[in-house]
């Protein structure tokens, strides 16, 4: 078996010498893991960076079997943020999100394209407020109905999830490219965790994403 498809690297571990297993998210084959021999050479290795975009060409000798990916860098991404650690940490957040949310070799080009989108978005001033909203979009498309943003209405409001009232955050309930406060953008990054974790992880039985809280406790 094999194919070939853009993707961009949710992780990678340490695979026998020189050798690495890495997962990624790709365009026209959803979630894939496979091994890549010399992975970790120091000719390879600053290829497999979380978040770059990367050609990956599948082989395998059957569709349910084992596989490994020969690779090509398409557009770095990770290095530009290297010197941020706000940025980096919202790369790997992402990243860790789909990686534990997202189901095996399931294509979803919706989500795809709006991961590309907000990886892209982290260049603009406004790229916190957009992550916020990334976030939400995911949950809706996995399934969770948000149907409260830009809403008056529930401004000052709860809603109910799994018999928890959670208060909707200022943030998600104006234009984002208006100027919020640091308490602002941690509600609204405490109230999409909350909806993660009552939705999906707790249900689950998943582990939350170390670098999600990490992103979070940098807006103290």
């Amino acid at each position: 078996m094999y194919w070939s498809d853009e993707g961009f690297l949710l992780s990678r571990y340490n695979f026998a010498e020189n050798s690495i297993i890495v997962e990624t998210f790709t365009l026209d084959h959803g979630k894939y893991s496979g091994i890549v021999y010399g992975g970790s050479s120091r000719k390879q290795k600053k290829n497999f960076q979380i978040g770059n975009k990367i050609l990956f060409n599948w082989k395998s000798r059957g569709e349910n079997k084992s596989g490994y990916f020969n690779v090509e860098l398409i557009q770095p991404i990770a290095p530009f943020f290297f010197d941020n650690k706000k940025k980096t940490a919202c790369i790997l957040a992402a990243s860790g999100i789909l990686k534990i949310l997202l189901p095996e070799n399931q294509v979803n080009k919706i989500i795809y394209k709006s991961f590309e989108k907000m990886l892209n978005d982290l260049k603009l001033d406004n790229w916190i407020y957009l992550y916020v909203y990334w976030e939400l979009s995911l949950i809706k498309e996995l399934g969770y109905e948000v149907s409260f943003l830009q809403d008056p209405k529930y401004l000052n409001k709860s809603i109910q999830i799994n018999n928890k009232y959670f208060k909707i955050p200022k943030l998600l309930l104006k234009d984002h490219k208006q100027r919020s406060s640091i308490t602002d953008i941690r509600e609204a990054l405490v109230f999409n965790k909350n909806l993660l974790i009552e939705n999906f992880i707790n249900p689950n039985r998943l582990k939350f994403p170390l670098f999600r809280d990490l992103l979070e406790k940098y807006y103290i």
